[in-house]
């Protein structure tokens, strides 16, 4: 007979997620995992596979749960461009507030750490960025169609513009300790909105 797992493994694969977001994929080991989910190492490897495979499922969680917000922020009927300013300036905002800087972004951590070498994490990331690019400059294109964003401004190079600029105000917070430095980009480049 079949044993039962004793255990949420969802509620085990947001908890691994927290700890990968918090310590990266290096720094982090298979006895921090079983301590962490509070689960055995035998449960760990017949739930989710290895460490890399459970990191991997825990980067999807991460994307998924993130794009979901992104995408009713972003999709949202009505004007775009206030809400394009408020996804760039919550960037910004968690970017420099105490209690999420140090974290930084679990995707933009993932390119940083092993992007360069891991390439299923790569493709991930690559994934994830893409899905904000796209969202982004879907929501300039509406904008643009309502009369919100000047005809001469081009929503798929702002778009990248401000995926490049949302990925490295995580990576600047996750160092600085000057809050203005990502406020002030952020908000310089809220002007090419106008």
């Amino acid at each position: 007979m079949a044993r039962t797992k004793e255990f949420d493994p969802d509620a085990a694969l947001q908890s691994a997620m927290t700890l990968f977001w918090e310590r990266g994929y290096e720094a982090t080991s298979m006895a921090d995992l079983v301590e962490h989910l509070g689960i055995g190492r035998a449960s760990i490897y017949a739930t989710f596979g290895n460490k890399h495979e459970l990191y991997l499922k825990a980067l999807d969680r991460y994307g998924e749960t993130y794009s979901a917000i992104l995408f009713r922020e972003l999709s949202a009927p009505g004007p775009a461009l206030p809400a394009v300013r408020t996804v760039v300036r919550r960037f910004a905002a968690e970017s420099a507030a105490e209690g999420t800087r140090l974290n930084g972004c679990f995707v933009t951590n993932t390119a940083a750490e092993v992007g360069a070498h891991d390439t299923a994490a790569a493709r991930r990331v690559e994934h994830a960025w893409e899905q904000l690019e796209t969202l982004l400059h879907a929501a300039l294109v509406r904008a643009r169609a309502q009369g919100e964003l000047p005809p001469e401004r081009d929503p798929r190079s702002l778009a990248r513009l401000f995926l490049a600029l949302m990925q490295g105000m995580r990576v600047m917070g996750k160092v600085s300790d000057d809050p203005a430095r990502v406020r002030e980009a952020a908000e310089a480049a809220l002007t090419l909105l106008d």
